[in-house]
């Protein structure tokens, strides 16, 4: 009929039913949505920064059971037992890995793979694989405060926990006296351990400075490394860790410490936290503000709380850098500087880029020497 052509053709020229741009949800859906949303950007932000610190429960995997059988088929009723022993769990090792340079992938639980069960015809079960879990070079592990492993080269392993052992099937408890045991032993539990992961970096050298002093700024000029710059004191929580790349294809990794003040070694401002790092750095740039009045005395200062921190660590081979130096009191303040300091100085402006050519090649001649003088005593050097 033509009315029916009629509305089926208004039927199809309506527009259709579309979502409106905005939620019908209640308000109950429209929070759990945004608390799901802020918890995943703090996972994938907990990936970006160092991480020096991590707290670990490892247990070590169950043994396990014994089997519990008796032999028997035709025209051999009494074959007597043949229970196999249960397989061994296996341990959470750490390995030292030189490619890891953060704690920030360590997991907070590990646990390790059971063993199998025992089974008839004395067969043994299967002993659970191990669980490595790779950590950086420079990892300290503590337990009750102690350590209990430092890793200092690649390659290097500590078990974590140990795998329980498996347990005996009936077959082991066969004897003159017993001729049909049916007594057999479950696996026993792993190792249950809560430990302390504290890495100490192992940067080539490493920027010592006061707050403010332009340590970060230094370091974003040098490098691709992006720590947070501002102007107020204690910008720079995590440490920061960049890479200087040469020519040759030599890397040399420059650590950005949180800024020190006076009576850091009594835990004072960010306290001892963040000195550990300082331990194991081969040279050390100590960053000057030299816009400030007197800048020698920072240097002391600087020096004083290394030393009362570990004694012998101000004397690790060092360079002094003038920062700032595009300021007008900080030119007046560089000669001065040179008379009442022994060390090298290397005036610079992290900010517009002044000088930073005699830093990169300075700190080339460095890393050489260090290179040298760990192969002259038979060791190897850490390359990143």
């Amino acid at each position: 009929a033509p009315w029916r052509a009629a509305l089926l053709g208004a039927a199809l020229a309506a527009p259709r039913c579309r979502p409106p741009p905005f939620s019908t949800t209640g308000a109950r859906g429209a929070k759990s949505r945004r608390l799901a949303q802020k918890r995943a950007l703090t996972e994938r932000q907990l990936t970006r920064y160092f991480v020096d610190h991590r707290k670990v429960r490892v247990v070590g995997g169950q043994g396990g059971g014994g089997g519990h059988s008796f032999y028997s088929e035709p025209r051999k009723e009494f074959g007597g037992p043949d229970g196999g022993n249960g397989g061994d769990g296996g341990h959470v090792i750490f390995k030292a890995d030189r490619q890891m340079k953060s704690l920030s992938s360590i997991l907070p639980f590990y646990q390790g793979f059971h063993g199998e069960r025992g089974g008839s015809k004395n067969c043994y079960g299967a002993n659970g694989a191990y669980m490595y879990v790779k950590v950086p070079v420079g990892t300290l592990v503590k337990e009750d405060g102690r350590v209990v492993a430092d890793f200092t080269q690649h390659g290097e392993e500590y078990i974590a926990a140990y795998g329980g052992a498996g347990g005996k099937g009936n077959r082991f408890f066969l004897s003159n006296e017993n001729r049909a045991p049916t007594f057999f032993t479950p696996g026993e539990p792993g190792q249950d351990r809560v430990l302390h992961l504290e890495l100490k970096t192992t940067a080539h050298a490493g920027l010592v400075g006061f707050p403010n002093a332009g340590k970060s700024s230094l370091l974003r000029a040098i490098s691709n490394a992006k720590p947070a710059v501002a102007a107020y004191p204690f910008t720079t929580l995590n440490p920061h860790v960049g890479i200087v790349h040469y020519e040759d294809y030599e890397q040399v990794a420059v650590a950005d410490i949180p800024g020190l003040i006076r009576g850091a070694h009594q835990n004072r401002g960010l306290g001892m936290a963040f000195l550990r790092h300082i331990e194991r750095c081969r040279f050390l740039l100590y960053v000057l503000d030299m816009s400030e009045s007197q800048p020698w005395i920072q240097l002391q200062d600087l020096k004083y709380e290394l030393e009362q921190y570990k004694k012998g660590l101000s004397t690790i081979p060092c360079v002094v850098i003038g920062n700032k130096i595009d300021l007008a009191q900080s030119r007046i303040n560089l000669p001065l500087l040179k008379e009442q300091v022994g060390e090298r100085v290397i005036a610079l402006s992290a900010l517009t880029g002044d000088n930073l050519e005699e830093l990169l090649l300075h700190l080339r001649e460095l890393y050489d020497n260090y290179v040298k003088t760990e192969q002259s005593q038979g060791k190897s050097p850490v390359k990143w």
